[in-house]
């Protein structure tokens, strides 16, 4: 888990990040990314994949990557700017946000996926890196337990969804609700499973381009 952060220490980086981000797939809620600078000596036992990691597991690391990192950051794109700029550039927008709200200005990025975000300096893109390095594994937990606990929190406001269950994925209780109920604010408009239950004129709107940006 430490091969890729080894490889960039041996080319001279003192300040590696892992990047990774959480909620490409939801129906609803934001995309969130963070970013992380671990200590040389860090070491987690069990700490992985945020997927592959109980809730309780997710909390209990959360609390120690947050307590003993280098630094953290994480940055929210809403689901309307989501719908604007597709899921895709929001993705890269957040983990770009994460990185540049370091309080540690990192000189070396590691991301998980295989493209590279906008970032003037040296990084390394690792397809499953979340299982691979345990900086990404670590930007992964905080990336999660910060979008989990986000939509907990909208769960309070808009409690006929169930995002405390499902947390704004595409689960037949949730597609249920958005065709009884409506998209509610957070929905994401231009994803399948939602767009299809908004009123003619927004489907207008999204059709000619015309959604209102809202970071």
């Amino acid at each position: 888990m430490l091969k890729y952060e080894t490889e960039a220490m041996g080319e001279g980086a003192k300040a590696i990040a892992g990047v990774d981000e959480a909620g490409r797939g939801p129906l609803a809620g934001p995309v969130i990314a963070a970013a992380v600078i671990l200590p040389d000596d860090f070491h987690l036992e069990g700490l992985t994949d945020s997927k592959q990691l109980t809730a309780k597991q997710r909390d209990k690391f959360f609390s120690v990557i947050n307590s003993k990192a280098r630094a953290v950051s994480w940055h929210a794109v809403s689901s309307a700017t989501v719908d604007n700029i597709n899921i895709l550039a929001a993705s890269f927008l957040a983990m770009k946000q994460a990185v540049e709200g370091l309080a540690v200005v990192a000189d070396y990025i590691l991301v998980d996926g295989n493209k590279a975000i906008a970032w003037d300096g040296p990084q390394k893109v690792i397809v499953k890196g979340d299982s691979l390095s345990l900086s990404i594994a670590a930007a992964s937990v905080i990336a999660k337990v910060v979008r989990d606990r986000m939509m907990q929190e909208y769960a309070t406001q808009y409690p006929e969804y169930g995002f405390e269950k499902h947390k704004g994925y595409g689960a037949k209780t949730h597609r249920l609700a958005i065709a009884k109920y409506g998209p509610c604010p957070i929905h994401r408009k231009t994803f399948r499973g939602v767009i299809e239950h908004l009123a003619p004129f927004e489907r207008e709107k999204i059709k000619n381009g015309q959604m209102e940006l809202e970071v």
